[in-house]
């Protein structure tokens, strides 16, 4: 949500309904997807969506900060139901099936990943590397995953399961399968 004073109730439900449609948008019809379609059918007219977007790049970037921030708010919710090791496993297939169904937030994840990128990567890297880290640690010490894992590792090795299974179909069927073999690989040894 944009800096400085708050908005108004209505011009947060514009805000909030553009985000929500434009990363539908983005996801159906890529990066070029019609702006004036995306007002149109978040029931506003194409001046609200400059308003409160400038440009095009301005409503990707905050379509994908909005979608990677809920996807950090999903390892609490995650880690309040469920074992370590399993919040950390359904978080992680929920980071790569939201990595699949928009396009061009893989890109975005794999920035955020990264050591570079624009503000609002390094503001949505922190939040996901955060969340990444709190279900990480939860998982070594309940002793459900190696002790010598690092959690921007396992955010990379998840953006990895991502492209794998983009690379086996794009529809992400696989993704269940090869962080199941991703999680068994990064569990401690018998007897370690």
């Amino acid at each position: 949500m944009p800096q400085g004073r708050p908005m108004r109730a209505d011009a947060r439900r514009n805000y909030e309904r553009l985000l929500t449609v434009a990363a539908e948008a983005f996801a159906e019809h890529g990066e070029n997807a019609s702006l004036d379609d995306i007002a149109k059918r978040a029931g506003v007219g194409a001046g609200t969506l400059y308003r409160h977007f400038p440009t095009r790049q301005d409503l990707l970037e905050a379509a994908y900060v909005d979608r990677m921030q809920a996807m950090a708010d999903r390892a609490g919710e995650f880690a309040a139901r469920l074992p370590p090791g399993e919040a950390l496993t359904e978080w992680l297939h929920e980071v790569c099936v939201g990595t699949i169904q928009v396009r061009g937030m893989k890109a975005l994840l794999g920035s955020a990943v990264s050591d570079g990128g624009s503000a609002a990567d390094t503001v949505c890297g922190t939040r996901l590397k955060d969340a990444a880290r709190r279900l990480v640690e939860a998982a070594q010490r309940d002793g459900s995953l190696r002790p010598d894992i690092e959690p921007i590792e396992v955010l990379r090795l998840a953006h990895g399961v991502a492209s794998a299974s983009e690379l086996a179909g794009g529809r992400g069927h696989e993704i269940r399968r090869y962080l199941t073999l991703l999680t068994e690989g990064l569990r401690p040894a018998a007897g370690a």
